[in-house]
């Protein structure tokens, strides 16, 4: 296989399939950096068959021997995280310090799975009845896959492989084609720490790859992270197809700002959380709300005075806030959203749609941006932008500021900003939101909880990771068994069986 061509990983080996190829972008440079293939149905399926040969054996394996190869795994990628962090910053664009970050929040589900024995233990009762007992223990479910989006390449598919290969499933990943390195890696140094051939399979592709995935009888389960639209169709193709399906969506972040707020930690919180990442991350804030026009205007001051100290520039530089997004394509597309709330009445208070970088003047870069005085009417409001734009609305009371969440289609992430007990309790416990900060404003849970939106932004019963992903990749199978005293025979029962 060309050096420049990033491939797929079938039965633990690179396999070449390069028939058709997509360009891979630097975003920084706007150069195209590499290309990676797109599978054929006929390499999926190779890959479908590799999981489902492997399966049988990888079932029958211990927990604990299980849970080794993730301890081995775990150190792997923290003595390789440099250059994980950097091939995520070439097809990314993300800057140095917060691809670290990415990948230790992966890192933190991989030490999760590394308590399988302990997750997957089960339940038991002696004597429910006479000489009767009752036990419950987690099986896998076989093959399952996962679909993965550009903006986590790392965090997302270690959100999903390890706890899957652990509960003893073997796994077909398709992580995005925008930025392909980073993940193809890490699944490498899977195979490093032990893993038996085939129990991870990497195929790179577009729709042709995920509707394969979608319609395989041999594929029990499907995981995925991304756009809206496209998790309804994942959700809705994986259920015609029998399957189990997690499907995230996307989002659309509020945060009420309150009168008692402590106003300087506001400003420095919601720059980091609207900004950073370039504002490609689900849970990334993009609206705050103000409770009255004082408030408002404190806010949108005090932000456009901080704003002017950002640095956006090169992944590599690691004094940079953030960075490019990730092609021209969703540039444009950030940069439409922009000029629609300015058309439709919004005031631009800081304008990051003209920003060039010195050196890197072909990048896809957008500058930071504020934009005050926005309505829930606006085509900007009600889009999930995912670009570093941070829109202003203003309202008089607490209750409104929640109806206009509670009226959302998305239900992701929220956060309240506050002094007051009393109005953070009240937030949390009527808000119809899946993740909530008080005061914090990117509320993602840790790995041993699970992660997670409501409406729109979740298709399926089952959050991702945490407990919630052990009940997704396993399947409870209960057994009640006696064993009769010699000679003992008991006469035919027609009646309900009930345990005395």
């Amino acid at each position: 296989m060309p050096s420049n061509v990033i491939g797929h990983l079938i039965n633990g080996e690179q396999i070449q399939d390069t028939a058709h190829t997509q360009d891979v972008y630097n975003p920084s440079t706007g150069a195209v950096s590499k290309k990676v293939a797109l599978a054929a149905k006929e390499t999926v399926e190779k890959a479908i068959a590799a999981a489902q040969d492997a399966f049988p054996e990888w079932r029958d394996t211990s927990p604990l021997k299980r849970a080794r190869i993730m301890f081995r795994f775990k150190e792997l990628l923290e003595k390789n995280a440099d250059k994980i962090a950097h091939l995520i910053g070439e097809e990314h664009g993300k800057i140095i310090h917060d691809a670290r970050g990415e990948l230790q929040r992966g890192i933190e589900v991989v030490e999760y799975a590394c308590g399988a024995p302990e997750l997957l233990k089960g339940e038991f009762t002696k004597n429910v009845g006479t000489n009767i007992d009752a036990w419950s223990d987690f099986q896998p479910l076989g093959v399952v896959a996962g679909i993965t989006p550009f903006n986590f390449p790392t965090m997302v598919p270690l959100w999903m492989f390890p706890l899957a290969i652990v509960c003893g499933n073997t796994f077909v990943l398709k992580p995005s084609e925008r930025d392909p390195s980073s993940t193809f890696y890490i699944a490498e140094l899977l195979y490093e720490a032990g893993l038996p051939k085939g129990v991870l399979n990497v195929v790179n592709g577009g729709k042709e790859a995920v509707d394969t995935l979608l319609e395989d009888k041999r594929v029990q389960a499907i995981s995925f992270v991304g756009s809206t639209p496209i998790a309804e169709y994942i959700y809705k193709t994986a259920a015609a197809n029998g399957k189990r399906c997690q499907a995230l969506g996307g989002a659309k972040n509020h945060a009420i700002v309150m009168p008692d707020a402590d106003l300087d930690n506001v400003v420095s919180s919601l720059l980091g959380a609207a900004f950073g990442s370039s504002g490609e991350r689900c849970m990334a804030l993009s609206v705050a709300v103000t409770i009255g026009d004082e408030m408002g205007d404190k806010l949108v001051q005090e932000l456009s005075k901080a704003m002017k100290t950002l640095k956006l520039g090169a992944y590599s530089e690691a004094s940079n806030d953030f960075g490019p997004v990730i092609t021209k394509q969703h540039q444009e597309k950030i940069i439409g959203h922009i000029t629609s709330a300015e058309q439709q009445g919004a005031k631009i208070i800081v304008d990051g749609r003209h920003i060039k970088v010195s050196g890197y003047e072909n990048g896809f870069f957008v500058g930071a941006t504020l934009i005050d005085h926005v309505n829930a009417q606006m085509d900007s409001y009600k889009a999930e932008i995912f670009g570093p734009v941070l829109q202003v609305i203003r309202v008089e009371t607490m209750e409104q500021a929640m109806k206009l969440i509670n009226e959302h289609e998305y239900g992701n992430g929220t956060c309240i900003y506050t002094r007051d007990g009393e109005a953070a309790r009240y937030f949390c416990d009527h808000i119809q939101v899946g993740m909530v900060g008080v005061n914090i404003p990117l509320p993602v849970p840790v790995a041993y909880h699970s992660f997670g939106g409501w409406k729109r932004s979740l298709f399926g019963d089952l959050h991702i990771y945490g407990p919630d992903g052990v009940r997704f990749y396993t399947r409870r199978k209960t057994v009640t068994q006696r064993w009769p005293s010699s000679g003992v025979r008991e006469g035919s029962q027609f009646s309900m069986p009930t345990m005395n």
